[in-house]
Formats: structure tokens, sequence, C-alpha cells
């Protein structure tokens, strides 16, 4: 990823972008910031894979259509506050969270994400499923309208898990596992912003686990887990049981998050929504188990060219630091919640 200066400019121009939008106390402001964002998001994507040169034309033009929406949208609020017109701003807010749900990839504007995830790298594709998701979902707080919200969340929840159903690649599979936990944190966000800050940085954890993972060995494809090369069935065990803790299997650190969603919905009596979310989550339970039965039951020989590749040891011992947490995270959270 920084094998070179280029990328670590527009990497830190990249993060100025965000912060301009984080920080801005006007629209026009906060449209700068997400042009800023991806202006500098488009060179990183061009790599040396096949498809990265599509990937970033597809990922420009559906974020130029929808950053056209939202400055369109935001010259209502601006017509409104300096000349006083008597204009109704419902539609000009559910402009806005069009704009801003298509920017982050939630459902029904999700077409283009899984494309673009297909034809990235794994570390762009890291960029692309959290730190992208920090300016839209910040905006989406300010122009909140909860029918819609919570429309685009049972819509993100119900695609996002029977979408991966029948993936072989694991970038299409992380990307609606994304599109899932999109429904997650728009729920959250309708509850509290501390609840969605901290699905947000539980999501950001175990999706760095894994990435990490993914990125050391090179692997994109279900089979490549099959026939994973490492002989120790322990790390085999580790990498499927961190799968399952971003799915959100209770004894794992990404259940965390999920209680805290399913807690503030159900003393709000939404239990249509935490039903329909927590659906959900088992179909995308069901295919990680799918992928852990196929590498745990059954035999396979291994690929001789998989035997020879070459990974940091240091790399290695993040990787296994996060994944310790990830798997005894819950434990580790409840033990210092029962001292306090």
């Amino acid at each position: 990823m920084f094998n070179n200066s280029f990328k670590i400019i527009f990497m830190l121009i990249l993060m100025m972008g965000t912060l301009i939008t984080v920080s801005s106390n006007s629209w026009l402001s906060a449209w700068m910031g997400l042009e800023i964002n991806l202006l500098a998001f488009i060179p990183l994507m061009s790599d040396n894979k096949l498809m990265s040169t599509e990937c970033s034309i597809k990922y420009f033009l559906t974020q130029a259509l929808a950053s056209t929406v939202f400055l369109f949208a935001t010259t209502f609020f601006i017509l409104e506050n300096y000349y006083s017109l008597s204009i109704n701003l419902i539609y000009s807010k559910l402009l806005i969270l069009s704009a801003l749900l298509m920017k982050m990839g939630a459902a029904p504007f999700h077409f283009w994400f899984p494309n673009v995830m297909q034809g990235l790298s794994w570390m762009n594709s890291l960029i692309l499923m959290t730190w992208q998701k920090i300016a839209p979902f910040l905006l989406t707080s300010y122009v909140l309208h909860k029918p819609t919200i919570i429309f685009c969340a049972i819509a993100s929840a119900i695609l996002g898990a029977v979408g991966g159903l029948n993936q072989t690649s694991l970038f299409k599979l992380m990307a609606y596992s994304s599109i899932n936990n999109i429904s997650w944190m728009l729920m959250s966000m309708l509850k509290s912003e501390f609840i969605w800050l901290s699905y947000f940085l539980f999501y950001c954890f175990l999706t760095f686990t894994l990435v990490l993972m993914f990125n050391m060995f090179n692997i994109s494809h279900i089979n490549q887990l099959t026939t994973f090369s490492m002989k120790s069935m322990t790390f085999k065990f580790i990498v499927f049981m961190n799968l399952l803790s971003l799915g959100g299997l209770p004894p794992f650190l990404g259940f965390a998050p999920k209680w805290l969603v399913i807690q503030s919905l159900t003393m709000n009596n939404q239990l249509i929504t935490v039903m329909i979310l927590i659906i959900s989550s088992l179909i995308t339970l069901f295919f990680y188990l799918r992928l852990c039965y196929t590498s745990f039951m059954l035999n396979h020989s291994e690929i001789n060219w998989m035997m020879n590749i070459q990974y940091n040891k240091f790399t290695m011992n993040i990787y296994l630091l996060f994944s310790s947490i990830s798997i005894m995270g819950l434990f580790m959270i409840s033990i210092i919640y029962m001292m306090l």
C-alpha cells in the first residue's frame, strides 16, 4: 500500500478531506471535503490489479452522481436560510439522505459496492469499508428522517444477508457483510451517537483483523481458505473464529455492539425491526459457518504453490494479538465490568 511516496500523499489528502467534512459548519464545506476525499481515493485505487481501472471509473461515476444530488439538495437549505423562502425541506432532506446512503453503499443504493470491491486490493477495500463511511454517516446524523432510515436499514439487512449466500469471492462476501452491518449502524444512529460510534469502532477493528490476514496470505476466494497453507490447524481455527466474531456470534467480541443495538431497540418497542436484523445476522452466520464446515469437516490436499507464501512475522504477531482480542474480548469486557 505505502510502497511509494505518492500513495502516502494521497492517503494524507484522503484523511484531510474526511476531517474537513467532519469539522465543517456548512453544507458547502462538507461537500468540498467529500470531493477532496473522492479525488484522493481514486489514485489509490489504481494499483496493479486487472480490474482496478474499471472499478475506479465505476466508483468515480457513482460518487460524482451522489455528490451532484447532494449539492443540488443543499441549495434548498441555503435558499431557505438566506432568503427565507417557503420551501418544503422534507424533499431536500430525502435527497440528501439518498446521496449519503449511496456514498456509503447502503441498500437500495448498494448496486456499485460489491462490484467495486471485487476489483480492489485488500488494503483499498479496507479503506472503502471503514474510513470512507465516516463522513457520510456523520452527515446522515444531521438530517435523520426516521421512516427513511428504518426502510434503508431493513433493506440493507435483507440484501446484505441474501446477497452473500451464493458468493465465492471473499471480496464480495466482505462487501455484503459490510452492507449488512450498515443496517445495524443506521438503526443505532437513530437511538444514540454513542451506540453508533461504538458499533463502528468494533466493526472497523474486526474488519481490519480479517483483512490483515487475507492480505498477508493473498487470499481472495473461498477455495483458498479450504486449502489453507498453514500446517497448524490452530491458525485456521483462529481465522474462522474471527469470521464468526464479525458475524456477531455471542461468545465473541462482535456480539457486544449488536447487543447494545438490540437492547436499545427493544427498550423502544421496535421488536419487528430487531427480529429482521437478528434473522439477517443469522443468515450471514450461516455462510460463515458453511466456510468453517468445508474447511474442518472435509479433507483437502494441500496445493504446492500455496506452501511457499512468505509473510512478515511482525504482521503475524499483530494479527494474533488482534485475533485474541476479537475472540476473548467479550469475556474481558465482562470481567472488567464486574470488577467495576
